[in-house]
């Protein structure tokens, strides 16, 4: 049986929503059938989606129910349709029973508000594991943090190293204890003011309410914010960055503006090479599996992923994650996805199959990863040169990771168990764990 698509689905649903609208305005059938000319049991077949309308009858049918027509023809709106599935492919098979995907239309068109509620959940979820990652990474990473924690770690050893040497030996002359105790108020002044000006650092963080503060961060919420995806380079090509650039916070800073215009000018050779439409439509065509698309690119497997990680959802395409890692495994790209903690700063899991490709430049791979959230991904990985070196040149080597959700199979069923990063993986018997996990 041929599987119908979303718009197919929700206009499939027009009937329903034409009985929900009446249900809550009180009208009656028969007098809702009286109101636009026909019978009662022709609008009884309509409202049980065994009849399909459309033109007059729906236009004279909405304005009795005094919606618009798309509000019964179209249900709900893109961008909460996406949202309610991109909620349902990230629940985590904890919850039991996969949600009903074929039926979100249906849920927002009955129950609009509990809807919005999911919708917003998911969103808010979404931005505090976002914020969670940022934090871990600031609290591996910041350097303001690292050097404040030398110094008082410093202050107090000095502190404890004079106070050891007062209690040690009592009777120390009393112009070497003055000097002792002048010692002891004064870095303990130091500690204060170093612990105090600490704290205010943390609480201008905490002000900022998860506001990037570096390029890389205020980039790639720029990006986060797109979704990936820039329709004014996909039609016009790269022309377009400076006009996509304007007024988005943060632009203002050179750094941050050059790092943007830079991955802008790098999507738009992508897009260049792989025009959105052909590609979508051979995507679609291979359920978004990367190796029937390779011929497309001239065998580039890297411009694959990096494409399939650009498709718009509204489009068709599923959630894809993307991790983008130099040779020295610093990762410098990342299209972040739920249940997937791909870290800002510093390295993730050592099993990730981004890293073992690192080892094995040109050779393509595919694989399954067990989380251990009970989540699983396809993952296919590459490493080969970022651009293409002169004679004699050393290639600058760059590994690539899609990442896709798969719905229906579970950890523990074959693929390789992998984590977050050390810190905060909860594998205590792997053998790759470099240091203990945060999170017990």
């Amino acid at each position: 049986m041929t599987q119908r698509s979303a718009p197919q689905r929700r206009h499939a649903l027009t009937g329903s929503r034409i009985r929900e609208r009446r249900t809550v305005m009180g009208i009656r059938q028969s007098d809702l059938a009286r109101a636009v000319g026909i019978s009662a049991s022709y609008l009884n077949l309509i409202e049980h989606n065994r009849r399909r309308i459309g033109g007059k009858l729906l236009v004279d049918l909405a304005r009795e129910l005094e919606v618009e027509p798309t509000a019964l023809s179209e249900g709900a709106d893109a961008s909460l349709f996406d949202a309610l599935q991109g909620a349902a492919g990230e629940s985590p098979p904890a919850f039991g029973p996969a949600p009903e995907t074929g039926r979100i239309d249906e849920l927002a068109g009955r129950f609009p508000g509990w809807a919005g509620l999911i919708a917003s959940q998911h969103k808010r979820i979404a931005g505090l594991e976002g914020l969670v990652d940022g934090l871990h990474d600031r609290l591996a990473h910041d350097p303001v943090l690292a050097e404040a924690m030398h110094e008082l770690l410093s202050t107090v050893a000095a502190i404890r190293s004079t106070a050891d040497i007062l209690v040690r030996e009592p009777d120390i002359e009393p112009q070497w204890r003055g000097r002792f105790h002048r010692n002891l108020h004064e870095e303990a002044e130091r500690l204060s003011a170093r612990a105090t000006a600490m704290l205010s650092h943390f609480e201008s963080q905490g002000g900022r309410q998860g506001a990037p503060s570096t390029p890389q961060e205020t980039v790639e919420a720029f990006f986060d914010a797109m979704d990936h995806h820039f329709p004014m380079i996909e039609e016009a090509g790269p022309g377009t960055i400076g006009a996509i650039l304007v007024g988005v916070a943060g632009m203002e800073d050179p750094a941050t503006r050059t790092l943007a215009e830079r991955l802008l000018r790098n999507y738009a050779e992508d897009a260049a090479r792989l025009p959105l439409k052909p590609f979508l439509a051979a995507a679609l065509d291979s359920g978004f599996e990367p190796e029937p698309l390779l011929p497309m690119a001239g065998g580039d497997v890297a411009l694959v992923l990096r494409r399939l990680a650009s498709l718009p959802r509204s489009k068709g395409a599923p959630p894809f994650g993307l991790a983008v890692c130099d040779a020295a495994g610093a990762l410098i790209f990342r299209r972040r996805i739920g249940a997937f903690s791909i870290p800002r700063f510093g390295a993730g899991c050592p099993l990730w199959p981004l890293y073992r490709a690192l080892s094995k430049p040109m050779v393509p791979e595919a694989s399954l990863l067990d989380l251990p959230n009970g989540t699983t991904f396809s993952a296919w990985s590459i490493c080969q040169p970022a651009h293409a070196a002169g004679f004699g040149a050393e290639p600058v080597m760059r590994a690539t990771m899609l990442l896709r959700p798969v719905e229906e199979k579970r950890a523990g069923s074959g693929g390789q168990p992998v984590g977050p990063g050390c810190a905060v993986c909860p594998r205590e018997d792997c053998t790759a764990r470099r240091m203990d996990s945060l999170v017990g």
